[in-house]
Parts: C-alpha cells; sequence; structure tokens
C-alpha cells in the first residue's frame, strides 16, 4: 500500500516547476536536528529547567544549551528566569504558542516509530485523559473529515509563483 498527493486543477507538470518557498524545508530549518526533537519531546514531557533537559535526552551540556538557545532564538521555546533559594537566577524554558502547535509532529513521529521500529511494542502510550482512549495523529480537513489514502489535492498558491 502506497499514498501520494494528487495534484489537480490547472498545474504545470511536477517538473516543470520548484517548490523553493518549500513549507517542509522552513519547518527543518527550525527543527533542525534530532537532539531539537529530543527537546522538544522533553518539554512536551514537562521539563523546564536545562539539567532536565539534558539528562533526559541523553545530551552533552554543550549540546544542551546549543539546543535551547536555537529554539529560543526561533520562538519555540521562551526562557523565564527562576531562583532557588541561596542559588544565583537560572533560566527555565517553556514551550510557547508556536512550540505547543509541533505536538502533533512529534504524536505523528511516536506513531510511525511505534508501529515501524519498536519490535517489543510501544515504550509509552499517550492517552486521552478524559477518557483513556490512547491518542493518534489523523489528518483531518479543516471540516473534520478523516482523510483517507488518495484523498489528498496538491494545488500551487498564487504565492507559490512568486
Amino acid at each position: 500500500m502506497t499514498s501520494e498527493i494528487h495534484m489537480t486543477g490547472a498545474l504545470e507538470p511536477r517538473g516543470s516547476w520548484t517548490a523553493d518557498r518549500c513549507s517542509v524545508a522552513k519547518a527543518l530549518d527550525v527543527v533542525r536536528t534530532r537532539s531539537a526533537l529530543l527537546i522538544l519531546r522533553e518539554a512536551f514531557y514537562g521539563a523546564t529547567r536545562f539539567d532536565e533537559f539534558a539528562k533526559r535526552a541523553q545530551l552533552s551540556d554543550p549540546v544542551t544549551a546549543d539546543r535551547l538557545r536555537e529554539l529560543v532564538d526561533d520562538g519555540i521555546l521562551e526562557r523565564e528566569p527562576y531562583r532557588e533559594p541561596g542559588q544565583r537566577t537560572r533560566q527555565m524554558y517553556r514551550l510557547t504558542e508556536k512550540g505547543a502547535e509541533l505536538l502533533p509532529v512529534l504524536v505523528a513521529l511516536m506513531q510511525w516509530g511505534d508501529r515501524w521500529l519498536q519490535d517489543a511494542g510501544p515504550p509509552v502510550q499517550l492517552t486521552h485523559e478524559d477518557c483513556g482512549a490512547r491518542i493518534t495523529a489523523q489528518l483531518r480537513c479543516e471540516r473534520d473529515h478523516e482523510i483517507g489514502e488518495g484523498e489528498i489535492a496538491l494545488a500551487r498558491t498564487s504565492l507559490a509563483r512568486t
């Protein structure tokens, strides 16, 4: 079983235009590395402090510092000062609205990894707190129809021509 996006409408053949304004490429420029995605995973799991990110994601301090700085610079995380009694002021990190909107991306990656890469089954499960049902990533249109295989049309916008 394979899926592909079918182009519809008055489009030139795909080989005649390039995706030089590609949103996927731009998104990858923001979450550029494996370590950035692992830090995001930990932020969704509740980590807020540098040491939590480094330990839970199993990253070195320099890598953790670089990724946190990049994610802050890109508006995915924001810094918030905190101070433990008798200690110096430090920074905690919280997801911004922009960062929080990456949750479906991580859920989809997790779901794919659970299915294709975990022979013994998923190491963790995400469930709906209200009913206990397992959470899945799904494609839905803005009218809330579930999208099945072969039901996606690709149409260039006028902005794609500029």
